[in-house]
């Protein structure tokens, strides 16, 4: 089982990420339908023998709460404009709202999302990504995904460094070899850096990089993310 488990994670990597998605369009229907339902299992912690794989606790009504302390500076209720250049995590997080930067995002809005995370059950979702410079891919990068404060303290920082050719998958730390890879859904600031480099404190301690990571959040799968 712990075999299957690592193919499984290996097949949607590389169909997901590495631009081979046309492949997993052209399976049989019934033989995509079960991968996915084998992929769900595993993120879930479902597979017979596996123990479940809990999110950290987050309390959504004070997150909400917190986030609207934080970045609410003219206190109308909402983060909006120049205000969510504050919080790129939550820029991203507009997306399945159907907001906008101008229309913001509230309190509400926030905890909504949050309970819609922990209905899924899901607690630690496969996530890669690519990372360049000018266009070109970053070599030995660290990056980090450093949870918004407003979601408490439970919430780890997850890392990766990247490949050759820029790709890096990003994880928490996990417990072993067989203890799947990932990050639990939340909202994350980006940080890069990468040894004897200089890379701006806009890509990494004043990121304009954020993200929500999120079940039902298919957009963000194979995302590029390009430093100058």
């Amino acid at each position: 089982m712990l075999v299957c488990k690592k193919l499984v994670f290996t097949l949607f990597d590389v169909f997901f990420v590495k631009g081979l998605r046309v492949m997993l369009l052209r399976l049989p229907r019934f033989s995509m339908m079960a991968l996915m339902a084998v992929y769900v299992l595993i993120q879930s912690g479902c597979m017979p023998g596996q123990s479940r794989i809990y999110a950290p606790s987050i309390s959504a009504s004070s997150a909400g709460q917190e986030a609207m302390e934080m970045y609410d500076a003219n206190k109308d209720g909402k983060i909006s404009g120049a205000e969510l250049d504050k919080v790129p995590a939550l820029i991203s997080g507009l997306v399945p709202l159907n907001s906008s930067k101008e229309k913001g995002i509230t309190a509400a809005d926030i905890t909504a999302r949050i309970e819609k995370w922990q209905e899924s059950k899901i607690g630690r979702m496969a996530f890669s990504c690519t990372i360049t410079r000018k266009g070109k891919p970053l070599a030995g990068a660290e990056v980090k995904f450093v949870p918004e404060k407003f979601l408490g303290s439970k919430m780890p920082v997850c890392t990766g460094t990247t490949s050759d050719l820029g790709y890096v998958s990003v994880s928490e730390p996990v417990e072993g070899p067989d203890d799947p890879k990932g990050i639990p859904p939340g909202y994350y600031r980006i940080e890069i850096t990468k040894a004897g480099e200089n890379i701006p404190a806009k890509y990494n301690t004043q990121t304009i990089f954020g993200i929500e990571i999120a079940p039902d959040r298919q957009d963000t799968g194979g995302l590029i993310f390009d430093i100058k």
